[in-house]
Order: structure tokens, then sequence, then C-alpha cells
């Protein structure tokens, strides 16, 4: 495949996977979408399942539940139809019989406390130790009201080592575009607790309001408004831990819920470019009361 063409089709399928996260809780109309691409449906759906190796219906499915599933248990006050609702299932029953297939359980049992053997069984098959969790109970967020922010990105699909290699070419295209001012966000659409680690959506980012000549990487909007700050050291595998604690132990406790929005966290030190792998961030959840 030849350079130019690699780039729109990636653009293409990145502009079909921004739109699908963007527009969840709603009815996803791919005829509308194909129109506002200006390609036809046919060729975005091959271009899709070229870029990503699953086609459009299936990944809308698997994040619709996977939000769901982080839902149920960060959403207190939420009825199950109502998670339903916000994660674009307009049919109660057909949520909970796509839930049941995929979780091995009902929406009821995963939000009574089932969650908890799913998501220890993923944190040990990624040598994540919960037993640890207290430690990050004295942690206080401060609460904020957040802008948009315009970003440059690279996709990345997996919570891995292999994250280094991408953050690595968006540091070479810093430096080839003479940035001096920028930062440095990671983009988490997935709940690792949740999410098998493999099948996790990270977006490495550069925010910047230098301007930029180039049309290597293409841009998106991280969402605007309420968020938890909390900011953080440490290593990779604490990082996962603290968002084990955050979703599982502080929001059921702290009387907020969450939204469809991704988290982010934005790098004072980024633990793929430090040469002692650690990082210093600040982590946002976005909330609601």
């Amino acid at each position: 495949m030849r350079k130019e063409t690699l780039q729109r089709h990636t653009k293409i399928a990145n502009d079909i996977l921004y739109y699908i996260y963007t527009h969840i809780e709603t009815h996803i109309d791919l005829e509308e979408l194909s129109r506002d691409l200006k390609i036809s449906k046919f060729h975005m759906h091959r271009i899709f399942k070229e870029m990503f190796g699953q086609n459009i219906y299936e990944s809308i499915k698997s994040i619709r539940l996977q939000k769901a599933s982080s839902l149920l248990i960060t959403n207190r006050y939420s009825t199950i139809s109502e998670v339903a609702s916000l994660c674009g299932y307009s049919s109660h029953s057909s949520f909970i019989k796509a839930f049941k297939m995929r979780f091995g359980k009902s929406p009821k049992r995963w939000r009574e406390g089932g969650y908890k053997t799913y998501s220890d069984r993923l944190l040990r098959r990624a040598g994540i130790e919960t037993a640890k969790l207290s430690e990050f109970d004295g942690m206080e967020p401060i609460i904020e009201k957040r802008p948009e922010l315009e970003s440059y990105y690279i996709r990345h699909k997996g919570y891995d080592s292999m994250i280094k290699p991408t953050w690595q070419k968006l540091q070479t295209w810093v430096l080839d575009n003479n940035l001096s001012e920028y930062r440095q966000i990671a983009l988490f659409h997935d709940n690792p607790t949740v999410t098998p680690l493999e099948e996790c959506r990270y977006i490495a980012c550069i925010e910047t309001d230098e301007q930029v000549q180039s049309d290597r990487l293409p841009k998106f909007k991280i969402a605007s408004g309420i968020y938890a700050r909390f900011d953080l050291q440490g290593r990779h595998e604490d990082f996962l831990r603290f968002i084990h604690w955050v979703y599982h132990v502080w929001l059921p406790r702290s009387e907020y819920e969450t939204t469809t929005k991704p988290s982010y966290a934005v790098y004072r030190k980024n633990n793929f470019l430090s040469e002692d792998g650690t990082f210093d961030l600040s982590f946002y959840i976005s909330i609601r009361y």
C-alpha cells in the first residue's frame, strides 16, 4: 500500500472509531457516517476491517458492553436500564442478553459483585497485585472544569510495554516540528479492570498551542467537562493498580458517577520515555453528581 493511501485509510478508520466513541449513547447511523466521510458504506467497512481487524458492528457492540460493564460498577444511582440507555441500547432485554453472552453473568449479578472475580482474574493474569490497593485510600481528588483539548495522536491497542515505540514516534514528530511548548497526554477509552489489557485502546497524544505545518498525524478533540483530578507518581504497574482503586473503590464510595467520556492522563514525566521507567502525572476522570 502506498504511503499516501495508508495515511488516508488510517485517517478514515480513526474518524470512524472517533465517531463511534463520541456517539456511543445514540443510534449510530452508518449510512449518515459514510456520507459525512464522503465514501461508500462498502468502502468504509472494508477500510475499518483492514486497519483494526474487526468489523464496525463488532466494534460498536464491544465498546457498548465494555462501557456498560464499567458504569454498572461505578454508577450506583443509575438503574440497569439507564446504564443500558447511556451505552446506546434501546431494548432492555437485548442489553441483558448481549451482556450475559459477553461476561457470563447478568448485569444484576455483575453489579452485585460478580465483577470482582472477573476483574481480579484479569489483573492476576497481568501480574498486578490487587491486595495493595489500600495504599491509595488517602488520596483526595481536585474537582476541575476542564476545557476541550485538541491534540495530535497515534492509537495503540493494548496497555502494554509496546506503547513505548508509539511514544518514541510522537517524540520524533515533536522534534521534527521543533515544538518547545507541548503536553503529552494518554487517553484511556477502556477500563482495564474489566477489559483484557490486550484489548484496551490507548491513545498517545500531543497537545500544543504552537502552529504545526504537518499532516503526518491526525487530530481529534478530548472532551471538555467536569473531571476529578488525581496527582500520582510511580511505575506502570502502580498506575494499573491505581485505576483499579479509582473504579472499584473510590467511585462507588464517593457518591459521584462517571460518564462515557474517556479518562486521560497528562504527563509531567512519561514512564514510556523516562530512563528509570517512572511517571509523574495527573489523572482525570469524568464525573457527575
